[in-house]
């Protein structure tokens, strides 16, 4: 974890490309970090269904979505950053600068 900004740091050592195939490259420890955030995700998700079936206050069951849907957005944030930080920067340093294009999509994506 950066110590500034509390979010994983990310193995800049690999490649995105794998034989022509495109791959992420996360360390262990980014990975568990996801894999933790979304199981997390999860079981908000089945705690809503759950609040849905008993008829709970719209409200709080608004309350809920919104927590899912920030914790959604800081996974995003993560995978976001690590793919600035390894992929785009490799893909640019070989000249390949459809990567702005694609980022830019990416982007217009999450921010619907």
């Amino acid at each position: 974890m950066s110590e500034s900004t509390g979010q994983p740091n990310f193995d800049q050592g690999h490649a995105c490309h794998t034989d022509g195939e495109r791959k992420s490259h996360h360390s262990r420890k980014v990975k568990d970090n996801l894999i933790s955030r979304l199981n997390r995700i999860e079981g908000q998700i089945r705690g809503v269904k759950g609040m849905i079936e008993k008829d709970t206050y719209c409200d709080d069951v608004l309350n809920q979505i919104a927590a899912i849907q920030s914790a959604l957005n800081s996974v995003g944030k993560i995978l976001l950053e690590g793919h600035m930080r390894s992929c785009v920067v490799e893909r640019l340093e070989q000249g390949d600068s459809e990567v702005i294009d694609e980022l830019l999509k990416t982007m217009g994506k999450l921010m619907k």
